[in-house]
């Protein structure tokens, strides 16, 4: 064997093995590894964020701490670790695509583009996007922000829809780009903007977990339908099967009520209409 093709087949070696690795099925990971690992976002209430030990909690950790037990049922492990890995809006899919993480847990809006980038399971919520504002100087809708600033998370499929938004109301302000939820209400407590963008259900919850709750207000008018789901690796079915079954089970035994009630009963007694039916349609029968 001369040296060229000794070396064109280590190559094809290579890059087979290099193909193997990243192709590796996440459940066959989970099993070789006996971990789980979970992305979440820090600021994002009451879907994911921090309490006050720095602990990963709300809706959608719970839905996946439910999916890691449905993992771990069916690879008949004893034990699986779950680990939170912290990502954000600008490296929360890569994360994904450079297996740093098997789902992604945070209020993520499943849409048409993104499947281009990953895979999701069944919606887990519907909401859709609102203005967030100090109370004594109320912004109660889209036509309420002509001249005005407007923080909102860049990479969010609330930035577009705002844009459009205010395209279709013939109302310009200025969209400040902002890193994370918390520098947006920080800017909005600081007065270098007058209202902060984001799904109403999150601006609600950063109510909730705010130091003074009556300080701020969140219009009723919602510019956006934004249907949550959780984002896994593209083309890994038995993986998002596993998901989709505990999902499912969670809607069909109504086990998904109480968790809804954990992180909504405060500020919502009743479960929206909306909510209910997209709870029914994905109670998939086994």
């Amino acid at each position: 064997m001369n040296f060229r093709i000794a070396l064109l087949l280590s190559m094809v070696i290579l890059s087979t093995s290099v193909f193997s690795a990243e192709q590796i099925p996440t459940l066959e990971q989970i099993k070789q590894t006996g971990k789980i690992r979970l992305g979440y976002r820090k600021s994002e209430p009451p879907m994911s964020f921090l309490d006050g030990n720095g602990k990963p909690i709300g809706y959608s950790i719970d839905l996946c701490t439910r999916i890691a037990s449905g993992v771990k049922s069916t690879l008949k492990m004893s034990e699986i670790a779950v680990e939170f890995v912290a990502v954000d809006s600008a490296n929360r899919f890569t994360a994904l695509s450079d297996n740093k993480i098997d789902i992604l847990c945070g209020a993520t809006t499943k849409t048409l583009s993104r499947g281009a980038l990953v895979d999701f399971t069944q919606l887990t919520f519907v909401t859709g996007a609102s203005l967030l504002s100090l109370a004594s100087k109320p912004i109660n809708g889209i036509s309420d922000l002509r001249g005005k600033k407007v923080a909102v998370v860049k990479d969010t499929t609330t930035i577009v829809a705002l844009k459009n938004a205010l395209k279709d109301a013939l109302t310009e302000a200025n969209i400040v780009p902002v890193s994370s939820a918390a520098e947006g209400v920080k800017a909005l407590q600081e007065g270098n903007v007058d209202a902060f963008s984001s799904d109403q259900v999150v601006l609600i919850g950063l109510i909730m977990t705010s130091d003074n709750p009556k300080r701020f207000t969140v219009a009723n008018e919602l510019f956006s339908f934004e249907p949550f789901a959780l984002a896994v690796r593209r083309n890994d079915a038995d993986f998002r099967l596993v998901a989709d079954r505990a999902l499912s089970h969670l809607n069909r035994s109504k086990q998904i009520r109480p968790i809804y009630g954990r992180w909504f009963g405060r500020f919502s007694k009743e479960i929206p209409a909306a909510l209910l039916v997209m709870y029914a349609i994905n109670a998939t029968p086994e």
